[in-house]
């Protein structure tokens, strides 16, 4: 099963993914994980990527795109994938859509965890103090929420245009969250 992970920050992604692996025995893609895995291992993409990086731009779609195909036709892929952090916007789902193609893959279900801002601040504000995470001050996740609903809550939209879509309640306790997914990944 391959799976598009949605939700905005503090939506519960991260945590989901996680049960979601072993229910499922697929691994977690994230764009994040791959960018630090070829910049440490100093892969010709990495050193591009670092490039970036280090002048404080961000990476370009067609280097993460080109890090999401090795590492999507890696044999623990075979069964499937959860895709989480992207696409962020419209340009990288038309980038995505384009790769998968070329893999010969399709995206099985796109699941969307909806939570209110103002729970999401919550939680946030509360992983903040328990984290030790840079991106949870308020003015950055402030930022974050911003950048989510006006650029990657538009691909919502495009995937419930799709019939991929799932919305999952993820307001409640993580179990109760969890439940839902189950239900909707039968």
């Amino acid at each position: 099963m391959k799976i598009l992970l949605l939700g905005p920050p503090g939506g519960g992604k991260g945590t989901q993914a996680k049960f979601l692996i072993e229910k499922l025995n697929i691994p977690q893609i994230s764009t994040g994980d791959m960018l630090r895995e070829h910049v440490k291992n100093k892969t010709d993409l990495g050193n591009e990527a670092k490039s970036y990086m280090d002048s404080g731009k961000l990476v370009p779609d067609n280097v993460i795109l080109g890090m999401m195909k090795v590492r999507l036709v890696e044999s623990d892929c075979n069964n499937g994938y959860i895709l989480d952090g992207f696409p962020r916007n419209l340009q990288q789902v038309e980038n995505l859509n384009q790769l998968l193609i070329e893999l010969d893959h399709t995206i099985d279900i796109a699941i969307n965890l909806k939570a209110d801002e103002n729970e999401l601040m919550k939680r946030l504000i509360k992983r903040s103090k328990n984290s030790g995470r840079s991106d949870d001050k308020i003015e950055i996740i402030s930022k974050r929420q911003k950048v989510y609903w006006e650029q990657t809550a538009p691909i919502i939209q495009y995937y419930k245009r799709t019939g991929i879509l799932i919305e999952v309640n993820g307001i409640g306790t993580i179990a109760e969250i969890t439940g839902r997914i189950t239900e909707v990944i039968k």
